[in-house]
C-alpha cells in the first residue's frame, strides 16, 4: 500500500514505506481519494473549475476555485487563499469527481469563495515543514496552560496555517468552556492568531488516528466521513456479549463497525422461528442456549428430571415442526426422530365431577345478613314527627300537597284525601278555602285533628329542634 507522497517504481507502481499504510512521517493515508479520471490521457475542454484540496495529509479538506492560469492538477502542492493570509495544501480531486463530492457533502458553488493562487515553490514547502514541526510542542504547552486555569477540557490536536500566522486548537469537553482568558494566554505564548474548535470524541480519534482491535487502521481516520449512532441493540442482534471493553473503540464510544453487518443479521433472523426459547418434551424441556444465524442452526440443552444433558444442534426448520407439535398439545418423545405421543384427553363423567369437589358444609359458617326495611316516606329522614302527649300520635309534617288537599280536621282517625279534580268541575285555588293556618294552632288529641308542626302558646307537643 502506498500514497501519492511515497516513491514510485519505474513502472509507476508506488513502492510504499513498508509501514502497512502508515508512513513513518505519520498519517499520510487519511481520507485518501483516488482520482481515476486524472490518470486517463484525455483532454476535457469543459473541465470543472473547482478542485478539492486536503490539508495536513487528509486531516481537513475544502473546495477552492482553480483558475486556468494556475495550471494545477491532481497531486500538486498549491498555495490557496484563506481568511487571514494563505495556506498550503495538496489537490486530491479535480474534474467531474469534485461535482459528485460536493453533492455528497451538500456544498453548493455559491459557498466556495476562495481560490488557488499558484503552485507552491520550494520556499512555501520549507515554511510548511517548519509549521508542522511546531505543532507537537504547541499542543503540549497548550495542555499545560489549560491545566493551570483549571478548565475541564482536553486539547487533542493543533494545526498551523501554511504561513505560520494562525493556529487552530482542536479540543474536547463535556460542556461549554469559557476560554476567553485561555485565548489571551495562547496569543501571548505562541504569538499567532488563535482559533478554538470544539470536536467530539470520534472526531478526535479521526484526527489522531491509530490501529483498531481488528489490526487495521481506524475507519474514522481512513475513509469514514459521517458518524452514525450505534446502540447496544446492534450487538444483541448479532449475538455478541455485552462487554463494554470489547464493544468500545479508542474514542470510548461503541464501535462503528457494529452497524456494518446489522442489516444482514436482521434479514437472516427473520427466517428463524419466534418464541423458541423452550420446547416441551416428554418428561422434560429443551432450552435454547445459542444460535448460529448464518448456518441456521439452533443449539438446545435437554433437561430431564432436573438433569441437564449435552447440547443438541437442530435445524431451524426442524425447530418449527417441534413448536407446531407443542401448540397442538403433543408430548415429544424423541427430539431427534420427532417421535411423539399424543396426550390422552380425560373423559368427563359424573364420578369425576363428584370427586373433584369438596363438601364444605359445616366447616365454614357465614353470619346472617339483616336487611333493612326501606322507608316509604322519604320525608321521615329529613323531618321526624314529634310525639303527642295525649294520644301518643305523631303529627305529620306539613307538606305542600296536604295544605292544598284538605282544610278541615280529620275525624275518626280516617285519612282525608281531600277533594279530587273532576273532569266536569274545575276548582279554583282561591274559592272555598278558609283562612290559612286556621286549625294548625289547635291540638285536639284523640279527635283526629291535625296539629301544627310549630309549637304555639300552651301546646303539649314537643317542638322540632332545627
Amino acid at each position: 500500500m502506498g500514497c501519492s507522497t511515497c516513491a514510485v517504481s519505474a513502472k509507476g507502481v508506488p513502492t510504499g514505506c513498508g509501514d502497512k499504510g502508515h508512513c513513518s512521517s505519520g498519517s499520510c493515508n487519511k481520507k485518501n481519494s483516488f482520482d481515476w479520471l486524472s490518470t486517463l490521457d484525455l483532454h476535457d475542454p469543459l473541465a470543472y473549475p473547482i478542485v478539492e484540496i486536503s490539508f495536513k495529509k487528509g486531516n481537513r479538506k475544502n473546495f477552492f476555485h482553480n483558475p486556468e492560469h494556475s495550471k494545477a492538477v491532481t497531486g500538486d502542492l498549491v498555495v490557496v487563499e484563506s481568511t487571514s493570509g494563505y495556506d498550503v495544501g495538496r489537490i486530491s480531486l479535480s474534474g467531474d469527481l469534485v461535482r459528485l463530492q460536493m453533492k455528497k457533502k451538500k456544498v453548493t458553488e455559491d459557498k466556495v469563495i476562495h481560490k488557488v493562487i499558484r503552485i507552491a515553490n520550494y520556499r512555501d514547502q520549507e515554511k510548511l515543514k517548519e509549521a508542522r514541526s511546531l505543532e507537537k510542542k504547541a499542543m503540549i504547552r497548550a495542555r499545560a496552560i489549560s491545566r493551570t486555569l483549571d478548565l475541564d477540557m482536553k486539547v487533542g490536536d493543533v494545526e498551523y496555517q501554511g504561513d505560520k500566522r494562525k493556529a487552530t486548537f482542536y479540543y474536547t469537553a463535556n460542556g461549554r468552556v469559557d476560554f476567553r482568558e485561555l485565548v489571551r494566554m495562547y496569543a501571548k505564548e505562541f504569538r499567532v492568531k488563535i482559533e478554538m474548535k470544539q470536536i467530539g470524541s470520534r472526531q478526535e480519534s479521526s484526527l489522531i488516528g491509530g490501529i483498531g482491535t481488528c489490526g487495521r487502521e481506524l475507519c474514522c481516520s481512513t475513509w469514514k466521513s459521517t458518524f452514525e449512532t450505534v446502540t447496544t441493540g446492534a450487538a444483541r442482534y448479532q449475538n455478541l456479549a455485552i462487554n463494554q471493553t470489547k464493544l468500545t473503540g479508542q474514542c470510548g464510544r461503541l464501535k462503528c463497525c457494529l452497524n456494518y453487518e446489522l442489516d444482514t443479521y436482521i434479514d437472516a433472523l427473520g427466517e428463524f422461528p419466534k418464541k423458541a426459547d423452550t420446547i416441551k418434551l416428554e418428561g422434560g424441556y429443551a432450552n435454547l442456549v445459542k444460535t448460529d444465524i448464518f448456518k441456521g442452526i439452533m443449539f438446545y440443552a435437554i433437561q430431564k428430571d432436573n438433569i441437564r444433558g449435552p447440547l443438541l444442534a437442530l435445524d431451524k426448520e426442524k425447530v418449527k415442526q417441534l413448536l407446531e407439535l407443542n401448540k397442538k398439545g403433543v408430548h415429544i418423545k424423541d427430539i431427534n426422530t420427532i417421535a411423539y405421543v399424543e396426550a390422552k384427553k380425560e373423559e368427563i363423567n359424573e364420578e369425576n365431577i363428584e370427586l373433584d369437589f369438596n363438601d364444605g358444609t359445616g366447616e365454614i359458617t357465614l353470619p346472617g345478613v339483616k336487611k333493612k326495611k326501606k322507608s316509604r316516606n322519604k320525608n321521615k329522614r329529613n323531618n321526624p314527627r314529634p310525639k303527642n302527649s295525649k294520644g301518643g300520635q305523631r303529627s305529620k309534617p306539613q307538606g305542600k300537597k296536604e295544605a292544598s288537599k284538605s282544610d278541615g280536621p280529620k275525624q275518626g282517625g280516617e285519612k282525608s284525601r281531600g277533594p279530587r279534580n273532576n273532569k266536569n268541575k274545575r276548582i279554583s285555588p282561591n274559592k272555598n278555602r278558609g283562612p290559612k293556618n286556621s286549625n294548625r294552632n289547635k291540638s285536639d288529641g284523640g279527635t283526629g285533628g291535625k296539629p301544627s308542626n310549630k309549637p304555639s302558646g300552651k301546646s303539649d307537643n314537643k317542638p322540632n329542634k332545627d
